[in-house]
Formats: C-alpha cells, structure tokens, sequence
C-alpha cells in the first residue's frame, strides 16, 4: 500500500507566449504598488522593459544580480529595497537574478513575482543560496517562494545555445533527484518524469533552431516541473555537489550542474535502479548516465570541469567540502568514491 507525504506549494502560474504583458496585472491582482525590478547588469534592458510595462508601479531598478549570491550583493540589494520602500521584488532573469530575489524575500518578507528567461527551474522552488567565503550554503523557506511566475517563450528566444543547453541540464538535474529523493512522492515522480521527457525534446530544438518558440515553450514547460519536484522533495549528493564546486571555484552554475549529472548518476545508478530505470525511458536511452552525458554532447554544452575553469588541485578539496556533513543520498557517500567521480568528470570522461 502507498504510503507518503505531498504538499502543494503555493504559486500562480501564468504560462504562455505574450505573458510578460500580463505583469501589471498580476501585481495589482496582488494588490501591490512599489516593485523594485531586480536584474543582472547584462540583462538591465530586460529589467527596464519591465519597468516600462509597470510604469508608476515601478519604484526602482537593481540590476546587480550576481552569479551564486555573494552575500554582500543580496545586503546591497536589501538596503536598496527598504531605500525604496519597494513593497515586492520582480526578478527578471536566470537563476542568479531570481536567487537574488529569495534572498532579498528572506529577510524581508516581501513578495517575488519571478519572469524567468532560463530553464534553471529555481522559480518554482523555496531553495535559496548564499555564497559568503567562497563557500555556499543552501536553506528552505516557503517566504522566498515565488507568488506568481510568468513563463513567456518569447523572452527565451535571445538565450544563445551556449547557455540554453546548460540551463536545461540544470532542471533535468532536479527531475533526476527528485525521483531518487528519500521524501519521494508518486506525484513528484509525474512530474520529474515527465519534465525529463519534455526537456529531452525541446534541448536539441532550443539549441539548433532559437526562433522556434514551440520547442522554446516545451523547454520552459520541462523546467516548471522541473522546478516544482525539486520543491517538494530533498536533494542529494548531484545539488550538494555542485553547490559546493559553484560556490567554491566560482565555477558556472548551469555548467556544473550539465558536467556533474551523468556521474552524479553513474554513482548512484545501482543504488537506485527504479529511478534510474524512469530517467533513461524518459530520456530514450538505455542507460540513464549515458544518455545524460550523450544529451549535453548533442547539445554541445560543456563534458568537463576542466573546460569551465575547475583547477585540478581542487579536486581533494572537494571532496572533502562535499562528504563532511552528511546527508540523505541513495547510495552512501564515501571521499574516495566522490573523489573517483571528481576526477571523472574533471576529465571529462564517459561515464563508466
């Protein structure tokens, strides 16, 4: 008999090419009327078009989103919402400027309309990131949980392919640990299953044809389930890893997570072979590891840390970071395992 736990979490979804039109009327919807628009500095055209679309709604724009969330960026990005008497945060970007706006809801409370222009997913989870020493710590809380997201495929057709195939490694990475997560749930497992199969669709259509916003709408339609099973369930050793190489080396994060993957999956496949046997149905492949890895090849994204900027002597070191607090993961984690795993995907090896 089943036996488990599902709680929904509690964000609108508006889904749809032409969504980002509807943002003044999903802030009023809310009753708001001071939004402080957040960006990175490369996307400050996107955070002013936002602006735009808001006008006297607008109290300000902070475009200072950075990869990871240095601690000092989300302070500064505080400051200048109280400065502002901003009353909520709209974060147009990837997962840095979302990430930003968690951090800025954490410590005030105030509400997160998210408009996310990547596949990383991070919109429809309470996960947040700080980086402060070069070490980065995750938490949970449903207060940076975004209120509403609008999904429009047209704001994805400017991502290069370069950055479009990671992103969508990054959410495939959340369907792969939420079906092998402890707290696991049939609903969650839906949905991870089903975001792999759309994500494995539409990556090869993001990367060889940008202008098609079909494939652009299946793309970010993976990512939101992606992002939604992830939020209802623990991550394992893939998330703890490549928080620990990001926040440490300052490494990419979408890159880290498209390198890690198939190892990540490699070490655990024995250990959790029913998820494991879902991923690479999904995926159309025989085995899960090696069907990641040949999907990031096909889509030409990044097969090594040593190709994003992983020195070789950090390898030890993470392995330490990553095997000293322990946590749930399907197959125990032990140094000179993670470290054999390190080393592969340092390399860029197949994994085996």
């Amino acid at each position: 008999m089943l036996s488990f736990i599902y709680e929904q979490l509690p964000t609108r979804v508006v889904f749809g090419a032409g969504s980002f039109d509807r943002l003044p009327e999903e802030i009023g919807r809310l009753g708001l009327k001071r939004a402080i628009v957040l960006s990175t500095p490369g996307q400050r055209r996107l955070a002013d078009e936002a602006a735009r679309r808001l006008g006297v709604a607008t109290a300000g724009i902070h475009a200072e989103a950075a990869m990871h969330v240095p601690v000092e960026t989300a302070r500064a990005a505080r400051e200048t919402a109280r400065r502002l008497a901003a009353d909520c945060a709209v974060a147009i970007g990837g997962g840095s400027t979302i990430g930003l706006g968690k951090a800025i809801a954490l410590d005030t409370g105030l509400p997160v309309i998210a408009i996310p222009t990547t596949y990383s997913g991070s919109e429809m989870t309470p996960i947040y990131g700080l980086t402060d020493g070069g070490v980065k710590r995750t938490g949970r809380d449903r207060k940076v949980l975004p209120r509403v997201v609008l999904y429009d495929p047209a704001l994805t057709v400017a991502l290069p392919a370069k950055i479009a195939g990671p992103s969508g490694m990054n959410a495939l990475a959340h369907c792969v640990e939420a079906l092998y997560a402890e707290d696991a749930n049939p609903i969650t497992s839906l949905m991870a299953a089903e975001g792999i199969r759309a994500l494995a669709r539409a990556l090869p259509v993001v990367v060889a044809q940008p202008l098609d916003l079909e494939g652009r709408g299946e793309a970010l339609y993976g990512a939101w389930l992606a992002g939604s099973a992830l939020g209802m369930v623990a991550m394992g050793l893939h998330h703890k890893l490549c928080h620990t190489l990001g926040g440490s080396f300052g490494l990419p994060h979408a890159e880290v997570h498209t390198v890690i993957l198939p190892h990540a999956a490699a070490y655990n496949r024995d250990a959790a072979p029913t998820a494991m046997r879902i991923v690479a149905k999904a995926l159309g492949a025989d085995d899960a590891a090696q069907g990641l890895y040949d999907l990031a090849k096909t889509l030409g994204a990044p097969l090594s840390l040593r190709e994003i900027g992983m020195p070789e002597d950090g390898i030890d070191r993470a392995a330490k970071l990553a095997t000293e607090n322990p946590y749930y993961n399907p197959r125990p984690l032990d140094y000179a395992g993670i470290r054999r795993l390190l080393e592969d995907a340092w390399h860029g090896r197949r994994p085996a």
